[in-house]
């Protein structure tokens, strides 16, 4: 147990966190029986699990319009930010991807906003290295949402339904 967290400081991060979520009027908190925690984000439906073993660091920070987020850092190296409404994370870098052109932290309802260019971008005359750059955008936001732990399974499916159809079409 030398590397685990005194449980006086995980219970100290956990009350913390939902003592933000508990004043959020997007997100709300569930404590399941495995230790593991869950949120959910009103504004998709979406839901994130971690475990409070797993949390490193816990930190209250402001934006530049002055509102208050926490930031949850994870032993794996990866965080979150929680937000009024909102859990952001780092997009996962992707070959031939400019993250320069992305912003540095994402929400999963920007997944749908990708989806939706995709959609839009196949049924109009979009020249095809496009598409591609947007189906990387959508599997960098999809795969840093995973990361974090996001269960995202329906929006994999989703694309994957989307291209195969439109390959289809296209053949």
């Amino acid at each position: 147990m030398g590397h685990s967290k005194p449980v006086v400081t995980a219970l100290s991060d956990l009350d913390t966190i939902l003592n933000y979520i508990d004043h959020s009027n997007g997100l709300r908190a569930q404590v399941l029986d495995s230790g593991k925690i869950r949120i959910h984000q009103d504004v998709d439906g979406k839901v994130f699990n971690f475990s409070i073993a797993e949390v490193t660091e816990v930190i209250s920070r402001t934006d530049a319009d002055a509102k208050p987020f926490i930031q949850v850092n994870f032993k794996s190296s990866s965080k979150v930010l929680l937000t009024d409404t909102l859990i952001g994370f780092k997009p996962i870098e992707a070959l031939g991807l400019d993250m320069s052109r992305l912003p540095k932290v994402v929400t999963t309802p920007d997944l749908m906003s990708v989806f939706e260019a995709i959609e839009e971008a196949l049924s109009t005359d979009t020249v095809e290295s496009e598409i591609e750059i947007l189906k990387k955008v959508y599997y960098a936001i999809l795969s840093g949402a995973e990361r974090v732990g996001f269960d995202l399974a329906f929006e994999k499916a989703w694309i994957s339904r989307l291209i195969a159809s439109n390959f289809r079409a296209s053949a």
